[in-house]
């Protein structure tokens, strides 16, 4: 399997863990010129953009570390392109949240970085 194939299969997990968890899915690899966001969803009165991260073992690091100020950075970028784009007012509640993947085991950081 390689590297988009392995990417591809754990973004269907985290979607389906996401939904385990109520959060509706709107959409999957949301493209811009700005960037990409892997998932957005719904949660409650949340507009929510999830970045999906797996490492195999601790040997790359964890996946949560990869999520740095610079990717941050991007993925803000793509998502106010997304409001913009879907004309969703600005009184939206929305929040970032990044799902990591260790090997087979799971961690969901809700609220992971702010605007």
């Amino acid at each position: 399997m390689n590297k988009h194939e392995i990417g591809c299969r754990y973004e269907e997990r985290a979607a389906r863990y996401l939904e385990e968890q109520g959060y509706q899915i709107a959409e999957r690899n949301y493209r811009c010129r700005l960037g990409e966001i892997d998932l957005i969803a719904r949660d409650g009165a949340y507009l929510v953009f999830v970045e999906v991260k797996y490492r195999a073992d601790e040997r790359s690091g964890y996946g949560l570390e990869s999520v740095d100020g610079k990717k941050q950075r991007r993925i803000i970028r793509a998502a106010s392109w997304y409001l913009y784009e879907r004309h969703i007012r600005d009184g939206q509640p929305c929040r970032f949240d990044v799902v990591s993947f260790l090997g087979e085991e799971i961690t969901l950081l809700r609220d992971a970085f702010q605007t």
